[in-house]
């Protein structure tokens, strides 16, 4: 993989994520290392930032049992460096969201300003994109310049993802035999993302008071994978629904007692 037209001259240091910059005014450093953010500046619309909540709360159960360890770090607008140019910003891509697996979620005790390519050396396994305009940047297959080429020519992702809310749709593509290939939807609609044994697709509902074709997961039984609100708000009506049962029951129970009693029989013996 090369990083740099020019390769640097001997005893030359690569730099590494605390020495490259953390925005470029479009993209804003945020490494969430596998929690949620709180504070976002810099999304290009304002649905950006639940979006990127909703999915990274729904998926880190998953992402928590694929990885044990706890080795596996989630990016939002986190530069990825993947070459040297002058000004550094040049050779970053800030991808919308991006998960990586089998690496530390912090690098000597310090959370990732950046995921730097040359010393992280592993690529994320999915990237995600948010349309905030016409799609044709997300599209771009000018070799060095553009997105696409770039996440699948350099950065070599596996799984690429483009999300557009204002049309309701989402393209997702896997690198085969070196190039990107458009995945068909299954029955459901959804995109099977097989190392993660989870799917991607839509899902039109609220959301932090907005009614959208969400960008969301399910498991690959066709089932949703729930926020903490949500998986929150699932255990409130259940145990809602076993006090209403047990209540039914007492009911019954008080009901027979007194039809015991009325023929003149002690429901204790």
């Amino acid at each position: 993989m090369t990083f740099t037209t020019n390769p640097p001259t001997s005893g030359t240091t690569l730099p590494d994520h605390t020495q490259l910059p953390e925005s470029d005014g479009t993209f804003v450093s945020q490494s969430l290392a596998g929690v949620p953010p709180v504070v976002r500046t810099g999304a290009k619309n304002w649905q950006e930032h639940p979006q990127s909540i909703l999915l990274t709360d729904s998926i880190t159960p998953i992402l928590k049992q694929l990885n044990p360890d706890g080795q596996y770090c989630i990016g939002q607008d986190l530069g990825i460096y993947w070459r040297i140019t002058d000004p550094p910003e040049r050779g970053a891509e800030a991808p919308d969201g991006f998960y990586v697996p089998n690496v530390p979620p912090t690098l000597n005790g310090q959370i990732r300003r950046s995921y730097v390519l040359w010393q992280e050396y592993i690529a994320p396994l999915i990237v995600l994109e948010f349309v905030s305009g016409d799609g044709s940047e997300e599209r771009d297959k000018t070799p060095w310049k553009g997105k696409f080429w770039i996440y699948e020519q350099v950065i070599r992702t596996p799984f690429y993802g483009i999300y557009e809310v204002n049309k309701a749709s989402v393209e997702v593509y896997e690198l085969i035999g070196g190039e990107y290939q458009l995945l068909p939807a299954n029955e459901r609609g959804h995109y099977p993302i097989a190392p993660l044994g989870i799917e991607l697709g839509l899902w039109q509902g609220e959301y932090q008071n907005a009614e959208l074709p969400w960008l969301r997961w399910w498991d690959l039984q066709g089932n949703l994978l729930l926020t903490g609100e949500e998986r929150a708000e699932q255990e409130r009506q259940r145990a809602e629904l076993e006090s209403q049962r047990a209540e039914m029951e007492r009911q019954k129970s008080d009901r027979l007692t007194a039809q015991l009693r009325a023929l003149g029989i002690e429901p204790e013996a």
